[in-house]
């Protein structure tokens, strides 16, 4: 089944939007991915930050308590520190089993567990000192285990604010690609959704411009169809004229020759040139309705060509014959042949029609007893007719369209003519594939050739 081009068209639209749905679609959960793995990002560095606040918050509460412990001797500044010992340690397992950290980062906390570490057994020995011994010389050494752990708390601080700085960096870069990666996810819809667009409306545009012109081949088709009935009616109309014209032409024509014939050795010679006038108005008259009748029939496309074999040189004499019968001014026509003429494989109604409205022409247009020439040329392919005449000549500006019906030279003047007869020569010769070329020099004649591709047998030269 052949898609036509509006189908063509629609079908590759709707691929190419599925395509970019798709493309969409592909990349969209690549985005999401990214977004998703962002915001995990994001908590995480939020939960590290947090944990680093507990466990900054569990350590001054745990010196605080140890310092009320060992000042007041209180059980409850005991158990907060106590307390806050235990959030401590909760809040350094979790920063040491987090997943996100980079190297960097794991160094940083390794470092900030081993000083953890470290102050809190300072806690647990000013605890078990203040537990066995308070005296002067055991304050003295609280005062020392004092000093080392505000030491350490000055490491623990720096290096918690490092780890700070670099989640505090981390998250930036998370919100940042965050950002960038929602700004990506809509500018691909919107492409998509553009793109989508401008696929739509073309496919929108197209289809109107292929119902447009189905319009105008509708109109087309009915506009030819019509002319084809126009042409059918012009067709059965003249054929009908031709029929009714042509039985009292045939009959004034015979009756005219019969008078001729009684009268011809009764009457003067000039007395006979009104019958002369009525055959030859007859003739004149049968020839137009034939001409008539082919164009129309050519018009109709009724007009066929049927080759077949003839005898070329035979028909060419034939014709001269005939032409001659119906010359009333006397013109010389001579016949020459060139090449092996025989039997050439050609339409011989149509043959007829071409040469006869030539030469009927050359008769016309030529002076009364001037010579007319037809000459044959003929080859293994093709035969070619010269007729040549001593006449008026067609003008430089005519030639243009001397073939169209009812058009006639600018140089005619008086001369009557209907202006059909090169218009059937054309049209014959289109049937046939066959060309036509003039060759008028103005005030030397016309020399019409015409050439006709055909099949032959050939024969001797005449």
């Amino acid at each position: 089944m052949r898609w036509s081009l509006e189908e063509k068209v629609i079908a590759s639209s709707l691929g190419a939007i599925l395509l970019l749905l798709g493309l969409v679609n592909l990349m969209s959960p690549k985005n999401t991915t990214e977004l998703v793995e962002n915001a995990n990002r994001v908590q995480s560095t939020y939960d590290i930050l947090g944990s680093l606040t507990d466990f900054y918050a569990a350590m001054s509460v745990a010196e605080s308590g140890r310092r009320g412990y060992i000042f007041s001797g209180r059980v409850e500044e005991l158990g907060r520190h106590q307390a806050a010992v235990l959030q401590m340690t909760v809040k350094l397992n979790e920063l040491q089993h987090h997943n996100d950290f980079d190297s960097s980062q794991k160094q940083r906390v390794q470092q900030l567990n081993k000083l953890a570490t470290q102050r809190l057994r300072l806690f647990q020995q000013s605890l078990d000192l203040y537990q066995r011994d308070r005296s002067t010389a055991a304050l003295q050494t609280q005062n020392s285990i004092t000093d080392y752990s505000v030491q350490l708390r000055e490491q623990i601080q720096s290096l918690l604010a490092d780890i700070k700085n670099a989640e505090n960096q981390q998250l930036q870069d998370s919100l940042e690609q965050t950002r960038t990666n929602i700004q990506y996810r809509a500018s691909i819809e919107r492409t998509g959704i553009l793109l989508s667009f401008v696929v739509a409306g073309g496919m929108i545009t197209v289809f109107l411009l292929a119902q447009k012109r189905r319009q105008k081949l509708q109109i087309l088709e009915q506009t030819l169809a019509q002319e084809q009935e126009i042409n059918q009616l012009k067709l059965r109309l003249f054929s009908m004229i031709s029929h009714e014209f042509r039985t009292p032409l045939s009959v004034i024509l015979a009756s005219s020759q019969l008078l001729a014939e009684i009268l011809e050795s009764k009457i003067e010679p000039s007395q006979l040139k009104n019958l002369y006038r009525i055959q030859t108005s007859a003739k004149l008259m049968n020839r137009l309705i034939t001409d008539i009748l082919t164009l129309t029939r050519a018009e109709a496309g009724k007009l066929e060509c049927k080759p077949e074999w003839l005898d070329i040189e035979a028909f060419c004499l034939n014709l001269l014959d005939d032409v001659q019968s119906s010359n009333p001014l006397k013109h010389r026509l001579h016949f020459s042949s060139e090449g092996r003429c025989g039997r050439v494989f050609l339409d011989e109604k149509l043959l007829y029609l071409i040469l006869s409205n030539l030469l009927q022409n050359a008769i016309k247009y030529s002076s009364p007893g001037s010579q007319i020439d037809l000459k044959l040329y003929c080859g293994s392919q093709q035969v070619e007719f010269e007729v040549q005449d001593q006449g008026i000549g067609i003008l430089e500006r005519d030639r243009e369209d001397i073939f169209t019906p009812f058009y006639r030279g600018q140089n005619v003047e008086s001369l009557s003519g209907s202006g059909l007869g090169l218009a059937v020569v054309q049209k014959c010769l289109e049937l046939q594939d066959g060309r036509i070329h003039i060759e008028n020099p103005v005030e030397g004649g016309t020399k019409f050739i015409v050439m006709l591709p055909c099949h032959s047998k050939g024969g001797e030269n005449s």
